[in-house]
């Protein structure tokens, strides 16, 4: 089982999920990150690192991010590996401050 990042990245876009990464499984684009499942070693470093909590287990998630399995295995087929850390998004902060409320 591997961990799927969610919708809860999109604008947000911050990396410190690839620094912990033992395998380097994280991909980029312009709005977020996603994790190549088949490369996912489910070791759940990335979990707690991420400020938005946008990287689920897949098999806890909810019924309406269980798309988001395929999605991540789809676009990390579709986008360049990233290993270190780029800053974030500039809607961030504010994105951040919408999902905690």
């Amino acid at each position: 089982m591997a961990y799927v990042v969610t919708d809860l990245c999109c604008g947000c876009r911050y990396t410190e999920c690839v620094t912990v990464c033992p395998v380097e499984c994280f991909h980029v684009d312009e709005t977020m990150t996603y994790i190549d499942p088949d490369n996912c070693i489910d070791c759940g470093g990335c979990v707690p690192v991420c400020p938005v909590g946008a990287i689920q287990a897949s098999y806890l998630l909810a019924p309406d991010k269980v798309s988001w399995i395929e999605i991540n295995r789809a676009r990390s087929a579709e986008t360049p590996t990233i290993i270190s850390k780029l800053p974030p998004l500039p809607t961030a902060e504010e994105r951040r401050k919408a999902l905690s409320a």
